[in-house]
C-alpha cells in the first residue's frame, strides 16, 4: 500500500516547486522552479490516488472562508502551540510587523493550524509551519496574503518570522522560527513579528531529520501537501512533529 501511494503521489504530483519560506541561497522566483516532474514512459497514468484528507465536521468556518478571520490584533499577544513535543509560547508585539500580527493573531484564534506539522525543520537555520492538514483549508488561503511590512526586528535566534516567496505582498499562512542568526534574511523583506517565550528547548526538539524539502533535500513537497495535506505526511513524513493546538492567550 505504501509502494502505490507513492507511486500515486509521483503520477499525480504537478510542478516541484520551491513554494513559500527562507532560502539559503538568494530567493528564488516562480519561474527559477524546478521543471515539471514527467509521468512514467511505459503505459498512461493510473487515475488511482490517494485521498485527500477531509475537513473535520466541527471545522471552523474560517477555515475555509479568510474573510472570517480578519480582526485586528491587540497591541502584544501570545498564541500557545501545544504539540506533540510539548508546549511552546509565541509572543507577539504588533508595533513590530502589523499585518503580519493581525495575520497571526486569527489564524491563532480560529485554530487554523491544529493538525498541522512543522513541515520543513533545518537545523542552524530555521523550522517552518503554517500549511493546513486539510487540502480544502489550504487552498482556501492560498490567495489570501497580506501586505509586507516593514522589516524593523532582525532574524535572530528564536524570532518569528511569515515565509514568502520572491513576489511583494505574498505572505498568507506560513511561519518559520528561527533556529540560527538568519540577519541576512532581513533585506529579502522577511519581517519578524514575534518571538518565542517559554518553552524554547521544545522548540528545539522538533523533529528534524527529513531537512530540507524536495525538490532540493529529502523532505515533503509543497505542492503534494497542498494537495492531499495530512495523508500525504502521515504516509511518507510520519515522524514530523504536529501541532495538536493553538491557543490565544
Amino acid at each position: 500500500m505504501r509502494r502505490r501511494l507513492l507511486s500515486a503521489l509521483v503520477v499525480l504530483g504537478t510542478v516541484a516547486c520551491e513554494g513559500e519560506g527562507p532560502k539559503e541561497a538568494p530567493q528564488k522566483t516562480e519561474k527559477d522552479a524546478a521543471p515539471p516532474a514527467k509521468a512514467p514512459s511505459k503505459g498512461p497514468a493510473k487515475a488511482e490516488g490517494p485521498t485527500p484528507f477531509p475537513l473535520p465536521a466541527d471545522a471552523h468556518p474560517a477555515w475555509t472562508d479568510p474573510s472570517q478571520a480578519t480582526e485586528e490584533a491587540p497591541a502584544s499577544f501570545t498564541c500557545q502551540f501545544d504539540t506533540t513535543q510539548g508546549t511552546f509560547d509565541i509572543e507577539v508585539t504588533r508595533e513590530w510587523a502589523p499585518n503580519g500580527a493581525d495575520r497571526f493573531y486569527n489564524l491563532c484564534k480560529v485554530g487554523y493550524w491544529d493538525g498541522a506539522r512543522f513541515f520543513r525543520n533545518i537545523e542552524g537555520f530555521m523550522v517552518q509551519f503554517g500549511m493546513s492538514a486539510y487540502p480544502d483549508a489550504t487552498k482556501a488561503w492560498k490567495t489570501a496574503t497580506i501586505k509586507d511590512d516593514p522589516v524593523t526586528q532582525t532574524n535572530a535566534p528564536l524570532m518569528v518570522t511569515f515565509a514568502k516567496t520572491g513576489r511583494p505582498d505574498s505572505r498568507s499562512t506560513q511561519v518559520f522560527i528561527n533556529h540560527g542568526n538568519n540577519k541576512n534574511l532581513d533585506a529579502m523583506g522577511f519581517s519578524p513579528f514575534g518571538k518565542i517565550g517559554s518553552g524554547a528547548d521544545v522548540v528545539g526538539k522538533l523533529y528534524s531529520g527529513y531537512g530540507e524539502g524536495a525538490p532540493r533535500g529529502k523532505g515533503p513537497r509543497q505542492d503534494l501537501l497542498g494537495s492531499y495535506g495530512e495523508t500525504y505526511l502521515a504516509d511518507q513524513f510520519d515522524k514530523l512533529d504536529k501541532i495538536n493546538k493553538t491557543t490565544v492567550k
